[in-house]
């Protein structure tokens, strides 16, 4: 507060390193199309196990493919050229995320440990209108870094599962690891399903609870209204 009593105004900060923003707007461009490619490729068979045989986990896709609208490639073998060109561009986004975060100690402000687990408790507490203050923050809320370090490590489940699926026979080892071919595809398959939903919450909280972040995501700078303990 001023002197006069009125809110100061926010500061710019810098936020986010080009490489950040980089890797996210690549990263959300590939992974739609990889999403998309993905369910061209299960249209061709919408379900898991052999042919012929019974595969009995959950299912609510079984024998339905989703609607073209949604799909890339236009057939099998469209969906895979799609899908393993895409492939390749993600994983070296990815690799180039994690390299930053490690050579710059960013991981720090990132990672949820169990101490957060208070804090991410009084979040969900004011995103509920449980509490009416914003507790105070770093760079993330405890929310952000469970759902960043979650998105983080489905998306190495994301690149071994594919990888299974991908080479069953020369990394047979790594096929074997996640129970087998179909069980690997079916992991891999849900896996599409988790970044789906969380890129809609994501893109939904952040036009409704911080719609500056958007805009430090383009530029790098961050003026907001939440306050920070840093």
């Amino acid at each position: 507060m001023t002197a006069t009593g009125q809110p100061a105004a926010a500061v710019p900060v810098k936020r986010h390193h080009w490489i950040v923003r980089l890797t996210h707007w690549l990263t959300f461009v590939l992974l739609a199309g990889m999403i998309m490619s993905g369910l061209q490729i299960y249209a061709a068979y919408a379900r898991f196990g052999e042919r012929g045989g019974p595969y009995y986990a959950p299912n609510p896709f079984q024998d339905r493919a989703v609607s073209r609208t949604f799909r890339l490639g236009g057939w099998l073998a469209g969906g895979l050229n799609w899908h393993f060109t895409l492939m390749w561009p993600l994983v070296i986004g990815g690799v180039l995320y994690l390299s930053y975060l490690v050579a710059s100690g960013e991981w720090r402000s990132l990672l949820f440990r169990p101490r957060d687990i208070r804090g991410a408790v009084e979040m969900q507490k004011y995103y509920l209108r449980l509490r009416k203050d914003h507790p105070p923050q770093g760079k993330h809320n405890p929310l952000q870094k469970f759902a960043y370090t979650f998105i983080i490590l489905l998306g190495v489940l994301s690149v071994l599962t594919g990888f299974a699926i991908y080479k069953p026979t020369q990394l047979s080892w790594l096929t074997a690891l996640f129970g087998g071919f179909q069980a690997a595809r079916y992991w891999h398959f849900w896996a599409v399903w988790i970044f789906t939903a969380f890129l809609i919450v994501h893109v939904i909280l952040v036009f409704v609870v911080d719609p500056a972040s958007l805009r430090a995501m383009i530029t790098g700078w961050y003026r907001g209204r939440f306050p920070s303990h840093d």
